[in-house]
């Protein structure tokens, strides 16, 4: 099942509906166009919980799934901590895998 969030996260990635990178993640949150957030499972606890209050605060999904070097691999980037998904259909796909609430 890990593999075919990966692979739906590439897809994302090149159709141009995937942000990545703390800044860029945190951006997209407080901007409303991230839809679903993914942080790493070995993402440090205070990324984890900076993450989880903002997605919370502006009422975005979260979820803790798997580990930076793949997350960054999945979207042909180097280690990524966060990755949102701006895509309301990749956004759906994904929550339904991760069996997300949407």
């Amino acid at each position: 099942m890990d593999e075919k969030i990966y692979s739906l996260l590439g897809l994302c990635q090149k159709a141009g509906k995937l942000v990545s990178g703390e800044f860029s993640v945190e951006n997209a949150i407080k901007s409303g166009t991230a839809l679903v957030v993914l942080i790493s499972l070995d993402a440090s606890e205070n990324t984890k919980k900076k993450f989880h209050d903002k997605c919370d605060f502006y009422n975005v999904k979260v979820a803790d799934f798997g580990s930076k070097e793949k997350l960054g691999h999945a979207i042909g980037k180097e280690v990524r901590t966060s990755v949102a998904v701006t895509d309301a259909g990749f956004a759906k796909s994904l929550c339904e895998k991760l069996e997300l609430q949407l």
